[in-house]
């Protein structure tokens, strides 16, 4: 009880949000696998200043004229101007929502006495219609900044002078789904043939029901699921992982060695800070050192080679096991006594939280190195933490979502979205485009 009263965000994989109202106190932090700089905040001696440019391309130029000598008040109108002093404003003008009214033309044909009309935009359908730029400003609020439907439709009133009903918010993220469904598949395929990808699943709250949120991800691709299972189940319908020939990164779920594919796992560097600061094992501490002295050998290496020398291959892997050995003594492989006069549970009894993650550890260990052996493979599974937490973000500020297909339409565009902006697309324009039948579909490329 004591051990899992301790675990928050700092000691372990637990989010942030999971923290509650103690995330408010000043804790110390996990030792970082960065360490600290010696150099104080701010700008270094040396370092050269940035402003704001003059832009060579101006909009509007204002002229101010100088009609009187300020020093003996001649008047100066007939002068002839011998230079300027420019200075440049920088700002953004009111904007409002413009209304095109289209008209098609109706003749009467001489010849037959038939009526005929002009023939109107293909995208124009209706006899009152919202256009591209309405649904794009609608959908990057709500899905780039989680801005909810009420608030969006009043930024839409406040900052165009036209108020939206939530419903258009909603037909309008409909639309983008469709819109961007060629590059959700593109995004899926790519996935499947990627080098190695990044996987985690995170909790989602859905029709106040648990849920589960599968990301898959590179640096340049990420494909979200909402599924109501986390294990395989939800995995086979994903339907990435199977036939998958790369290696996978993830942090131990079992379902995911349920796949013929190569594996690596993510160093549990927070789990160690636990178990030395909970159970006070000098050995988790040594680990983590161990770790990352290797990342920062396989860093050094990367710049000349691709791969470590074997003699330092096998001295870390020497070190590794000593430091396994002096774990495993110091916690053998005996379940716990319980308490006096507690009822006796059926089954093995629960193992302690450093056996547990000793018996990965030597069980799991090419996995757990192979960022050792393996260059293309990250030190950490961070990629796919970072791509789940945005979606964190939006339950977060929402609270829920109130249907499954809206969770899973939502976890498509921001697919989307992310996928964009890993590849410096504008993430505005990247809507824009796919509103116009012009999605962003990134390029095949080794991943």
């Amino acid at each position: 009880m004591q051990g899992r009263l301790c675990k928050d965000s700092r000691t372990s994989s637990k989010s942030p949000s999971s923290d509650g109202y103690k995330k408010g106190k000043r804790k110390p932090r996990t030792e970082s696998l960065r360490p600290k700089g010696q150099k104080p905040n701010g700008g270094q001696p040396g370092h050269e200043g940035h402003r704001l440019d003059f832009s060579e391309q101006v909009d509007h130029t204002e002229f101010h004229e100088v009609t009187r000598c300020p020093h003996c008040q001649h008047l100066l109108r007939e002068v002839e101007v011998e230079g300027y002093e420019e200075r440049q404003v920088f700002d953004i003008p009111a904007i409002r929502i413009e209304v095109t009214a289209h008209r098609a033309e109706i003749k009467g044909c001489p010849g037959c006495g038939q009526e005929s009309q002009g023939a109107f935009p293909s995208g124009v359908t209706q006899s009152t219609q919202y256009g591209s730029g309405v649904k794009t400003w609608a959908s990057y609020l709500t899905h780039q900044h989680f801005i909810p439907l009420e608030r969006t439709t009043q930024l839409f009133a406040d900052l165009l002078g036209h108020r939206i009903s939530e419903a258009m918010v909603l037909k309008a993220a409909t639309a983008l789904d469709r819109c961007v469904s060629p590059s959700t598949e593109a995004i899926k395929e790519q996935l499947k043939s990627s080098e190695v990808v990044h996987l985690d699943e995170s909790g989602l709250r859905v029709l106040e029901k648990l849920h589960w949120l599968h990301v898959t991800s590179t640096d340049q691709l990420t494909h979200y699921e909402v599924h109501g299972k986390r294990g395989q189940g939800a995995m086979d319908a994903i339907g990435i992982l199977e036939d998958f020939p790369g290696r996978a990164v993830h942090d131990h779920w079992k379902s995911y060695f349920q796949y013929d594919c190569d594996h690596a796992l993510g160093n549990a560097h927070q789990e160690l800070h636990y178990i030395e600061k909970q159970y006070q094992q000098p050995w988790a501490s040594q680990m983590a050192k161990l770790l990352r002295s290797i990342k920062k050998a396989v860093d050094q290496t990367k710049a000349i080679a691709d791969r470590l020398p074997s003699s330092q291959l096998k001295d870390f892997e020497r070190k590794y096991d000593e430091i396994l050995a002096q774990g495993l003594t110091a916690n053998p492989d005996l379940p716990p006594m319980p308490l006096p006069g507690s009822p006796k549970k059926r089954g093995r009894r629960k193992r302690t939280p450093p056996l547990n993650l000793l018996i990965r550890l030597r069980d799991f260990k090419p996995q757990v190195l192979a960022f050792m052996v393996d260059f293309r493979v990250p030190f950490d599974n961070n990629q796919a933490e970072r791509d789940v937490r945005m979606v964190k973000v939006q339950q977060k500020v929402s609270g829920c979502f109130r249907t499954l297909e809206g969770a899973q339409r939502f976890g498509r565009i921001r697919g989307y979205i992310s996928t964009a902006r890993k590849n410096a697309k504008n993430v505005f324009d990247a809507i824009r485009d796919a509103f116009d039948g012009n999605p962003f579909i990134p390029s095949p490329q080794s991943h």
